[in-house]
C-alpha cells in the first residue's frame, strides 16, 4: 500500500469518526484521536506512513501557533505577561509538588517520581489553541491569559528536555547548553522585533499587490521561523507562534489569518490522529487505577492550583475558572519527557504506558470540559466564590441608578457609548476588558470592570429603576441569562441583545429580548441602501466616505483596532 492510499483511508476514516461524533453531538477532536486508534497498530495497522503523517501535523502546529501570534499584538503581550509568568511558573511547581506525593504515595523510586511528576505539569497547547478557536474565545481575556501561560509552560518544557536528552548522552554541560540556548533566543527574538517595527510595515505594501504572494510569503515566513527556532533548540510551536506575533501589527494580519486557516484545519487533523497512533494500551489493566487516580489530580487539581494563583492575583472566580480548564490535561511534551527516560533507562515500559492512558483520559475529559465551560461554571459559580478576593468585588457596590446599561463595550458597544454618553451618570458601561475599562475612564465613561453573567454583580445594578440594557456580547448562553436576570428584577426593562445567529435571535426573542442585532444583516442592508442612494453619482458618496474615514479614526484611539469575541 503506498502513501497516497494509506493516507485517503485514514482521511476517511477521519471523515467516518467525524460524522459519528457530529451525531452524538461530541467534540470532533474525540473522533480524531480515535481515528489514530482505529488507524494504528492496535487495529487497522496503517502506520508505514507515520513519518508523512508526521510532517502534516508538523504543519498543523506551525500553522495554529502563526495564526494565533497573529493576533497577539505586543499591547496583549504587556497585558497578560505578569499573570502569564506567574500562573505558568506556579502552576508547574505546585504540580510538581503534588505530583510528587501521589507518586510516592504508589511506591515510585524517587527518579520515576520526578518524571512522572514532571509529565503531569505540562498541558498541551495545541488542543487547548484548537478548542479555543472552534469556540471563538482566543481573544477572551481568559483565552490570552492561558495562552500566555501556556507557552511559559512550553519553555520550561522545552529547557527541561534540553537537560533530560543532554543528560542521557553523558554531557556535563548541561547549564551551559541551557544558557547559549536562552541566549540565542533572545537574540533572534530581539532582531526579528526589529523586523517587524522597521522593516515589516514598508513591505507590506508589496506582499498585499498579489493575494497569491501574500499567502505564500505567510506560509514561507512562519514555516521558516518554526524551523529557525527548532533548529536553535526551541520548539517549532514558539518560533511559530513568535513569527505570527512579528506580523500582528501588520494591516494585512485578518486575510493572512482568514486564508490560513483552511490549511491549519486539514493539517491539524493529522496531530490528533498521529496522537491516537501513538497511545500505548500496553498493560492497561494494572496501571489503570494508577492513572484514574492520576487523571483525576491533573482534571481537578491542575484547575484548582490556577484558580487559586489567579484569585491571589485579583481575578475573578469566572475568569480563573475558565483558565484553569485549559491546563486540566497532560501534553505531548509529557510523553516524549518519559519515552526520553524510557530511551536513558531511567523508566521502565510501564511508566510509558501509565502516563500514556493519563493523556487519553485527560485530553477527553477536558475537552469536555471547556466545551460545556459555560454551563459547567453556571452550576459551580457559587461554590468558587471562595477562589476570589473580595477586593475584586468592591467595585459592583459603588454603582449609582443608571437609566441605560450597556454590556461589551467594543465594536457595536462603541456606537452605543457615542450615543449615550451625554446621559452622564445615567448611563453605565460595563465591560470584562480592564485595558477597555481603563480607556473609557481615561475618556470620561461612567463605566466599570464586571461579568455579564456575574449574578452578584447584576443584582448591585439597582435594575428596578433601569429603563434599558444593552448587550452587543453575541453569546447566547450570555444573554439568555441577562434577559432572564432582568426581566426578573424588572419585568418593564427593554433588552436589547446582540446574536451572529437567526435561530438563536427567534429564542432571544422568546425569551423576552426587545430588539435582537444582528449585525452581518445590519451591515448587508445599510451597504445597499447607501449604494442605491448613490448610484446617480459619487460627490455625495466622497462625502460619507469622508465621515466614516473620522469614525473609523475615532474608534481606533479608543483602541479597537483588534476588537474581541466578547467586546463586541
Amino acid at each position: 500500500m503506498n502513501v497516497f492510499t494509506e493516507i485517503s483511508i485514514i482521511i476517511f476514516i477521519a471523515m467516518t469518526m467525524a460524522g459519528i461524533m457530529q451525531l452524538l453531538k461530541q467534540p470532533l477532536i474525540m473522533g480524531h484521536i480515535l481515528t489514530g486508534l482505529v488507524a494504528g497498530p492496535y487495529f487497522l495497522n496503517l502506520t508505514h506512513s507515520s513519518e508523512t503523517i508526521e510532517t502534516f501535523s508538523q504543519i498543523g502546529i506551525a500553522v495554529l501557533l502563526f495564526i494565533v501570534g497573529l493576533g497577539l499584538s505586543p499591547k496583549i503581550v504587556r497585558e497578560v505577561g505578569k499573570i502569564a509568568v506567574i500562573t505558568g511558573v506556579g502552576q508547574v511547581l505546585f504540580t510538581t509538588f503534588f505530583g510528587s506525593l501521589i507518586a510516592l504515595a504508589f511506591g515510585y523510586s524517587l527518579v520515576e517520581t520526578l518524571f512522572i511528576a514532571v509529565a503531569l505539569t505540562f498541558s498541551s497547547t495545541i488542543i487547548i489553541l484548537k478548542l479555543l478557536t472552534d469556540k471563538k474565545d482566543v481573544e477572551k481575556l481568559y483565552g490570552r491569559i492561558s495562552i500566555g501561560f501556556l507557552l511559559v509552560q512550553d519553555i520550561i518544557a522545552t529547557i527541561i528536555l534540553v537537560v533530560v536528552s543532554t543528560a542521557s548522552k553523558g554531557d556535563m554541560n548541561a547549564y551551559t547548553l541551557i544558557l547559549f540556548t536562552i541566549l540565542k533566543g533572545a537574540v533572534l527574538t530581539a532582531i526579528l522585533s526589529f523586523i517587524s517595527i522597521k522593516i515589516l510595515p514598508t513591505l507590506s505594501g508589496f506582499f498585499a499587490k498579489s493575494q497569491e504572494f501574500l499567502f505564500l510569503f505567510a506560509i514561507g515566513w512562519g514555516l521558516g521561523l518554526a524551523n529557525i527556532f527548532a533548529y536553535m533548540g526551541f520548539s517549532i510551536e514558539i518560533g511559530a507562534l513568535i513569527a505570527g506575533v512579528t506580523l500582528s501589527m501588520s494591516p494585512y494580519n485578518h486575510e493572512i489569518g482568514s486564508k490560513l486557516k483552511p490549511l491549519r484545519d486539514f493539517f491539524i487533523i493529522m496531530f490528533f490522529v498521529l496522537l491516537g497512533m501513538k497511545m500505548s494500551l500496553d498493560s492497561i489493566a494494572t496501571i489503570l487505577p494508577q492513572a484514574l487516580v492520576f487523571s483525576a489530580f491533573v482534571l481537578i487539581g491542575n484547575p484548582v492550583i490556577v484558580m487559586v494563583l489567579m484569585g491571589l492575583l485579583r481575578y475573578n472566580k469566572k475568569t480563573g475558572f475558565m483558565a484553569g480548564l485549559t491546563v486540566a490535561q497532560i501534553s505531548e511534551f509529557s510523553l516524549i519527557l518519559i519515552l526520553l527516560g524510557v530511551q536513558a533507562g531511567h523508566l521502565s515500559q510501564k511508566i510509558l504506558s501509565l502516563v500514556t492512558v493519563v493523556g487519553l483520559i485527560t485530553i477527553a475529559g477536558s475537552t469536555y470540559l471547556i466545551i460545556y465551560s459555560e454551563t459547567i461554571y453556571a452550576k459551580l459559580a457559587k461554590y468558587l466564590v471562595i477562589f476570589e478576593r473580595k477586593s475584586s468585588k468592591s467595585e459592583h457596590y459603588k454603582i449609582s441608578s443608571p437609566e441605560v446599561v450597556l454590556f461589551g463595550c467594543n465594536r457595536v458597544g462603541y456606537d452605543f457609548l457615542k450615543l449615550f454618553k451625554e446621559l452622564g451618570n445615567g448611563f453605565l458601561a460595563v465591560d470584562f476588558d480592564p485595558l477597555i475599562i481603563k480607556q473609557l475612564n481615561a475618556q470620561g465613561f461612567n463605566c466599570i470592570y464586571g461579568d455579564a453573567e456575574d449574578a452578584e454583580l447584576i443584582e448591585a445594578l439597582n435594575l428596578q429603576n433601569v429603563k434599558m440594557i444593552i448587550s452587543t456580547i453575541p453569546d447566547y448562553e450570555t444573554n439568555t441569562f441577562l434577559i432572564s436576570k432582568a426581566i426578573s428584577i424588572n419585568p418593564s426593562i427593554a433588552a436589547i441583545v446582540m446574536s451572529h445567529n437567526l435561530a438563536e435571535a427567534l429564542q432571544l426573542y422568546d425569551k423576552g429580548a426587545a430588539y435582537v442585532i444582528l449585525p452581518h444583516f445590519i451591515g448587508g442592508h445599510f451597504s445597499s441602501m447607501l449604494a442605491g442612494k448613490h448610484w446617480a453619482g459619487v460627490d455625495d458618496l466622497l462625502k460619507q466616505r469622508e465621515k466614516n474615514i473620522e469614525y473609523l479614526k475615532n474608534r481606533v484611539e479608543l483602541g479597537h483596532t483588534h476588537p474581541t469575541k466578547d467586546h463586541s
